[in-house]
C-alpha cells in the first residue's frame, strides 16, 4: 500500500490549540498543512486542541491543501480518535520508532474500519539514534509514505553540536534518509524544519542543499519561509523545458543513440531524472 503520489513542496505547521489560525492557514500559500498536536501544544491543552481540531475537520471535509496531523507517541489512540476523518490526508507520527509505527498502524486500521474510510498514510518523524538505525525496517511498513527528520532532537540524542565542523556528518545522516526512502520505493523525505524565520538567505541556502541531497519537500514553522521553499523546490521553466527535450530526443531515437542539446548521451537513467523533474510540477496546490 505504499503511497506513490508526489508530495507537496511545503508543509506548514499550525498549532492545533490555535483554532483562530486554521482558516488563515487554509487561505495561505502552503501546499500542505500539519496541524500539530505534539510539541506546539502544552500538555494541559492537549484535550482542548483535540476537540478544536476534531470540530474543524468535521466542518471542513475537503480542502485544496493536503491536511496532515502530527500526533504524540504517548497518546496515539486519543489523537487518532479525534482526527481520523474524511478530511484527513495523513498522519505525521512524532518520535517514530518500529514499535510506535506498529501501534499507529494498528490504531489507524481499527478506526478506518469502524468509520468506513480509505487507508491513511503515515510520515514517520525520526528523532533518536535507535530509530535512525531502524530506518530500513520501518520503511517496509505499507502505510509509510516517507520519513521526516526531527533534526534538533536527533542531534541532541547523538550529542552533535550544530557547527560548521559537524555539517558533513549531519549531511551523511540526511543522506541516509534519502537512501532509505529510495531503496524502499517511498516518496523523498521531508527536509528538516529550520528556525531561520528572518534569516531567509540562510534558509534559502540550506533549502538548496536539501534539494541537492535528494529532498523534494520541506516543513515550515512560519509563512515567511514558504516563498523560499516554493522557489527552491519547484523546477524552473528552463529545467522543465530541458527535461521535456531529453524525453523527446530519447523517444525520437527509438532505442538508438540519443544526445542532449550539449551532445551528451541520453540513457535510461537520464530519462528517469527528466521524468522526475516533470513529475514535480504536481507538487503545488495552485
Amino acid at each position: 500500500m505504499h503511497h506513490t503520489a508526489v508530495l507537496p513542496r511545503s508543509f506548514l505547521y499550525v498549532p492545533a490549540d490555535r483554532p483562530e489560525l486554521f482558516a488563515k492557514a487554509c487561505n495561505g500559500p502552503a501546499d500542505a498543512l500539519i496541524f500539530d498536536l505534539e510539541d506546539a501544544v502544552p500538555l494541559g491543552r492537549k484535550d482542548e486542541a483535540r476537540r478544536a481540531l476534531r470540530d474543524w475537520l468535521a466542518a471542513n471535509p475537503t480542502s485544496r491543501q493536503q491536511i496532515w496531523v502530527r500526533i504524540n507517541q504517548a497518546s496515539i489512540m486519543a489523537d487518532l480518535q479525534a482526527v481520523v476523518s474524511p478530511g484527513l490526508t495523513g498522519i505525521m507520527q512524532a518520535k517514530c520508532s518500529p514499535a510506535v509505527l506498529l501501534e499507529a498502524t494498528a490504531a489507524l486500521t481499527d478506526l478506518e474500519r469502524s468509520r468506513g474510510l480509505e487507508p491513511i498514510g503515515i510520515i514517520g518523524l525520526v528523532e533518536d539514534a535507535r530509530s535512525l538505525q531502524a530506518l530500513d525496517s520501518m520503511a517496509t511498513n505499507p502505510r509509510l509514505v516517507t520519513f521526516a527528520i526531527g533534526e534538533v532532537d536527533l542531534m541532541a540524542d547523538l550529542r552533535m553540536a550544530r557547527t560548521l565542523a559537524a555539517e558533513p556528518a549531519l549531511d551523511s545522516i540526511r543522506a541516509r534518509f534519502v537512501i532509505a526512502c529510495a531503496a524502499a520505493g517511498l516518496r523523498p523525505p521531508l527536509a528538516p524544519t529550520s528556525t531561520a524565520i528572518r534569516e531567509l538567505d540562510a534558509f534559502e541556502q540550506s533549502s538548496q542543499k536539501m534539494l541537492n541531497l535528494g529532498f523534494r519537500s520541506r516543513t515550515a514553522i512560519h509563512p515567511a519561509q514558504l516563498t523560499v521553499i516554493h522557489a527552491v523546490f519547484s523546477p524552473s521553466l528552463a529545467e522543465l523545458a530541458a527535461a521535456r527535450d531529453v524525453i523527446d530526443r530519447f523517444d525520437l531515437a527509438g532505442g538508438g543513440v540519443a544526445l542532449d542539446v550539449a551532445g551528451r548521451m541520453i540513457d535510461a537513467a537520464v530519462v528517469r531524472g527528466a521524468q522526475e523533474t516533470l513529475s514535480r510540477t504536481a507538487q503545488r496546490n495552485d
